[in-house]
């Protein structure tokens, strides 16, 4: 599971690494959490690839609140053809690639979750498979959302340390530079294959949440604050960590 990461939002690696020109960085905020907004990559109109801005969490076209982005953030590998929140976009060949500087996972080794990061060692970013739907709101307008991929981690000899004790292990999938037309392009029936953990090198250490200001003091910017929801190391709610339920 992966509900928090650093996006890619700088013009030169967006052109670098993923060969579209479009610079995010004034426009968008440096971290992503669930029903915020993020830059993810698709096939335009033209079959042509373009960066876009949605919602990171899924809403399906019969969905009208953002908030219900909380519950589909991530996409099970296993479930993502049959999911009612999923099924659909799946069906359409609907894929996308999410560009990640950095995802953050909880780590419980000590006892109690610690925020960590994970990257490349290589410096260079993640390019996550990702699946999109767009949709209306309840005005009418047209919005655009996605939802990171994940497959079983319970093995990886990196990933298996991270979410609680007991619970399965989960990691999202991502693509070597060399699929990512292909994994934009294929037919439906193909996607799967790409459905792999990634054994690329990966550099992994804590990265705690900032602390809370005292009162009185200047507060730090939180994900739980300004209506951004928070990570699951400190959860608003029961209702953001994914469920396999009947939709998601």
């Amino acid at each position: 599971m992966c509900a928090n990461y650093i996006p890619v939002t700088a013009g030169d690696r967006m052109l670098t690494w993923f060969g579209i020109e479009r610079d995010f960085k004034t426009e968008l905020p440096p971290e992503a959490w669930p029903t915020g907004v993020a830059p993810f990559i698709r096939l335009n109109e033209k079959g042509k690839l373009e960066a876009f801005k949605g919602h990171f969490g899924l809403l399906p076209h019969w969905c009208k609140e953002v908030a219900y982005g909380r519950r589909t953030y991530n996409a099970r590998s296993e479930t993502v053809h049959s999911l009612p929140s999923f099924r659909d976009a799946w069906r359409r060949g609907q894929r996308c690639i999410v560009p990640s500087e950095v995802i953050f996972e909880p780590n419980y080794e000590s006892g109690v979750p610690v925020r960590w990061e994970i990257k490349q060692e290589s410096g260079a970013p993640m390019g996550i498979a990702g699946v999109y739907s767009k949709s209306r709101d309840a005005e009418g307008n047209t919005r655009e959302s996605f939802a990171l991929v994940t497959v079983n981690a319970d093995d990886h000899p990196l990933m298996k340390r991270f979410h609680k004790p007991g619970d399965e292990k989960r990691m999202v999938v991502v693509l070597a530079p060399a699929d990512y037309d292909a994994w934009l392009t294929c037919a439906v029936e193909e996607a799967p294959r790409y459905f792999r953990q990634w054994m690329g090198p990966l550099a992994a250490a804590p990265r705690p949440l900032p602390p809370r200001a005292s009162k009185g003091k200047v507060a730090v910017p939180r994900p739980d604050i300004d209506g951004v929801p928070a990570s699951p190391l400190e959860p608003p709610g029961k209702d953001v960590k994914p469920q396999s339920g009947d939709l998601f």
